[in-house]
């Protein structure tokens, strides 16, 4: 399937795009909002200011795929492999990221306001500036991350791994620590 048919299916009604194979695609600035992209396969694929809201990107393989931009407000993407992927300046608040792999991805400046990113792998991750208000992060990898001025406050780091990441300049008001201590 071409970025051609899958507007043209979208455009008729049709939302259900589930396990297809959309690798290396261009679909820059599209309005996929709702869409069903359940284990599709996107690698690679040039999604930048792509309108995800309210999709189902359950199990995708988004690796290596550029999101800058792209708004994803209350998207599920539970264990989608989002591995060296280019989210920075994205909107995924309220998203579900639940279990993904966003090892080594670029976050940079990205909008995670009370998103769920519990048990997800974010090792290696840029999260400069990023938005993570409110964020479940309760066992999350945030290894070696670098979170320079990202706003963590009142986000809950419960058993989370920050083992050489950066957060000195982090704002971390109400944020609850990983070992339960609550940051003042």
């Amino acid at each position: 399937m071409d970025a051609q048919e899958i507007l043209r299916l979208y455009a008729t009604g049709h939302r259900d795009f589930s396990h297809v194979n959309l690798v290396q695609v261009c679909l820059t600035n599209a309005k996929l909002i709702g869409a069903k992209l359940i284990g599709a396969e996107l690698v690679g694929a040039d999604l930048r200011g792509v309108d995800l809201t309210e999709a189902h990107l359950n199990q995708a393989r988004l690796n290596q795929a550029n999101l800058a931009h792209a708004a994803m407000i209350q998207a599920c993407l539970t264990h989608a492999d989002l591995s060296g992927a280019d989210l920075s300046g994205a909107n995924l608040t309220h998203a579900d990221l639940s279990g993904a792999d966003l090892s080594g991805a670029k976050l940079g400046g990205t909008d995670l306001r009370e998103a769920d990113l519990s048990k997800a792998d974010l090792s290696g991750a840029d999260l400069r500036g990023a938005d993570l208000c409110r964020a479940n992060l309760k066992e999350t990898d945030l290894s070696n991350a670098n979170l320079d001025g990202a706003y963590l406050d009142e986000a809950d780091l419960t058993g989370a791994d920050i083992e050489g990441a950066k957060i000195d300049k982090a704002g971390l008001r109400g944020t609850r620590m990983p070992d339960g201590v609550v940051y003042a």
